[in-house]
């Protein structure tokens, strides 16, 4: 794939801030048609976006519930039949408002907080390539969900984000056996897990102390560089989990 404007619509989830809101603003300025969805994209910078840019379509969807993905995924097919990209960044990290911060140790671990994270960071993705599985079949094209290094099981020498840790791992292993079934099933697809690095957004806001010099990137920045993997990206390529430099990472 290459960094013309692409054939068919891009499905941004997560779009209303951070990766997701710059991925949209860079495949609106390449001429893409793109359809971004969050939990309230009308009241999100999305809106002004919207005001002003035809190729932009608005999906409210909160993919934490059980019903998400699949309505997402049936309000796209009522849009279009095809998709050229899907780029899924909705996730948790942490929510102050309903006490959910990443657990430093064992007794931190709650149920309900645990499930919250798989649901939105593993379940919501897998689902919504389920539901949008045919529109991904016949042309070439690509599904991608932004994972973390920290989902790495072979480099966890930290611990700790137990619910975080985990749930990215369970994504990866997801994609990867999701990717494993394209082959057969839509051999034109591409089936990546993107780790962007420490971006300086909401979700990393509380944790960017730790960051080292230099490698807080910015959202348009990695916008650019994830971009710019995936206009790479081919079949034999799927079932990998790389950055955003497109090097490979342990799983």
């Amino acid at each position: 794939m290459t960094s013309e404007s692409l054939p068919y619509p891009v499905l941004i989830t997560g779009a209303s801030s951070g990766i997701g809101l710059a991925l949209t603003h860079l495949h609106l300025s390449r001429g893409d048609h793109v359809i971004a969805s969050s939990r309230q994209p009308d009241h999100s910078p999305l809106a002004t976006l919207n005001d002003h840019n035809d190729r932009l379509r608005l999906i409210p969807a909160d993919l934490a519930t059980a019903q998400g993905p699949a309505s997402l995924a049936a309000a796209t097919a009522g849009y279009t039949d095809h998709l050229s990209r899907v780029i899924h960044c909705a996730g948790v990290l942490y929510d102050s408002g309903h006490n959910r911060s990443p657990e430093k140790r064992l007794e931190d671990l709650c149920a309900e907080n645990l499930e919250y994270s798989f649901r939105l960071n593993a379940w919501a993705p897998i689902l919504l390539a389920q539901g949008l599985l045919p529109l991904l079949r016949q042309q070439p094209a690509v599904f991608a969900a932004i994972s973390a290094r920290v989902g790495s099981i072979t480099d966890n020498h930290l611990g700790g984000w137990y619910s975080y840790r985990s749930s990215k791992a369970a994504l990866n292993q997801l994609l990867r056996t999701f990717a494993v079934e394209a082959r057969r099933r839509a051999p034109k697809l591409t089936v990546l897990a993107l780790h962007p690095g420490t971006t300086d957004t909401p979700l990393s806001a509380p944790f960017q102390s730790r960051v080292p010099e230099g490698k807080l990137f910015s959202p348009p920045w990695v916008a650019e560089q994830l971009t710019q993997q995936l206009d790479r990206a081919t079949p034999e390529q799927s079932g990998r989990f790389i950055n955003w430099q497109g090097d490979t990472l342990p799983w």
